[in-house]
């Protein structure tokens, strides 16, 4: 024992002999340096990138001043006050508040209560739901991260829809995580290539997303789409992360049902929240809806899903205090005003934009966007959608963002839960904008030869 002690105490001084002292290194000449600051960030703060953010702030905007700005580009429906939430989810929030009852801490996965409103609102036959399946977050991004987090390693691979929304990318590549992107047929009303989809798993696909109703696409799938997309994660073993942020949001004469109901063993993660149908994203409380019916995931995702949840703690405690009154007593008139207004604008800019040359839009069956496409060969002074949007602002001071955000270049989305007359007056200057550019293919070779 006394070695040992002799032996620790002369490498201790050796230690503080080469450390120095106050800060100081020694450098082995009698010399003493001052430590240096060299503070770096992470890597997973260097790999987070967003790219709307990263395409948007590379653009030139600079607006027409004599043409009030209309920005079409925003996927918030509460931006110009023309959809506001019902008196009932308001009430609510404030018998909530006043109740005293949620001012503190909640668990991280949420109130007890709470989950238990979630899982019997969502709960259905084909796929029942206990509060034990239900972890409620801060919003639905929160949920995508969380599932996102729990299913892979870094340089495992996730399957993501092309056009899809950014935010997929963004959390997967910070981790380490490879995105592989499945193609979208726009002339098939968005959906999934499912040849190509399943020519891209591999013995490191983790998890499958899909995202219905579709953002930016506006699309919702059928019951056979569905179970095909099923029959190909079966198959192959691969989890569905399930983003229905938009579930029943879909217009008269679609119907809309939740991948869980569909399945019959494959594993899924879905994700929702208050943001859109209830039209209240600033109030953050989304939801992961855990369907495991042949206990696939078992003990272990749950419990990482609830380790996972712990890093932050979870929702807004006074929305989730609100939940029950806000899932039960919403009037369905409510559901169907917003429905109605969401496709009568789509109406509208679908028809109007139909007609214009050079411009081919999808109609939307949900959701709250349009994808239109860009001939951009009848366009010959931009090279590419961000061009053409950029210009578009310059000229019109009409924002619509470039599908090039959503790694789906020569189309751009439009949003439509702007006012009625803001999106009749957007689609004039879109046609008139597109007719001072617009060539067709003789004017080119025309100017080529001159």
């Amino acid at each position: 024992m006394d070695y040992i002690l002799h032996l620790y105490c002369y490498l201790y001084g050796v230690m503080n002999a080469l450390i120095g002292v106050n800060g100081k290194a020694y450098n082995g000449n009698g010399n003493h340096h001052k430590a240096r600051w060299n503070i770096r960030p992470s890597e997973m703060s260097i790999n987070t990138l967003n790219p709307i953010r990263a395409i948007v702030d590379g653009m030139k905007l600079t607006p027409n001043p004599e043409k009030p700005m209309i920005a079409l580009s925003i996927g918030d429906p509460t931006v110009f006050g023309n959809l506001p939430t019902d008196d009932k989810v308001l009430q609510a929030m404030k018998d909530a508040i006043d109740s005293n009852k949620y001012n503190g801490y909640a668990p991280s996965v949420g109130y007890q209560k709470s989950r238990e409103v979630v899982a019997n609102f969502y709960s259905c036959t084909e796929a029942p739901l206990e509060a034990e399946d239900v972890l409620l977050t801060s919003g639905c991004s929160q949920a995508i991260d969380l599932a996102i987090t729990v299913l892979c390693n870094p340089g495992d691979n996730i399957l993501v829809p092309c056009p899809g929304f950014s935010l997929y990318k963004t959390l997967a590549v910070s981790l380490g995580i490879q995105v592989k992107l499945y193609t979208l047929l726009p002339e098939k009303s968005w959906e999934i290539d499912l040849q190509h989809m399943e020519s891209l798993i591999d013995d490191r696909t983790t998890c499958l997303i899909v995202n219905n109703p579709s953002n930016p696409c506006g699309s919702v799938y059928s019951k056979e789409h569905l179970q095909n997309i099923l029959s190909v994660a079966s198959k192959h073993c691969v989890p569905i992360l399930a983003d229905e942020i938009y579930g029943d949001m879909v217009f008269p004469g679609c119907t809309y049902q939740s991948m869980a109901s569909l399945s019959s063993d494959v594993p899924i993660l879905a994700c929702g929240g208050l943001a859109k149908r209830w039209l209240v994203p600033g109030w953050r409380l989304g939801w992961i809806l855990i369907h495991d019916k042949n206990q696939i995931f078992g003990k272990e995702i749950r419990q990482g899903l609830v380790k996972l949840s712990q890093r932050i703690l979870g929702a807004c405690t006074i929305v989730q205090g609100a939940i029950e009154s806000i899932l039960n007593d919403t009037p369905q008139e409510f559901y169907h005003r917003t429905i109605s207004f969401l496709e009568s604008n789509s109406e509208i800019c679908f028809s109007e934009l139909s007609t214009v040359p050079g411009l081919t839009p999808v109609m939307p069956s949900g959701a709250m966007y349009l994808m239109v496409g860009i001939e951009m060969e009848h366009f010959p002074e931009f090279q590419n959608d961000v061009q053409f949007t950029e210009r578009l602002v310059t000229e019109q001071s009409v924002f619509c963002l470039p599908a090039t955000a959503f790694e789906y270049p020569n189309y751009f989305r439009i949003v439509v839960t702007v006012p009625e007359e803001m999106m009749v007056e957007a689609c004039t200057r879109i046609r008139e904008f597109c007719q001072r550019h617009y060539r067709t293919c003789s004017q080119d070779s025309n100017e080529l030869d001159q």
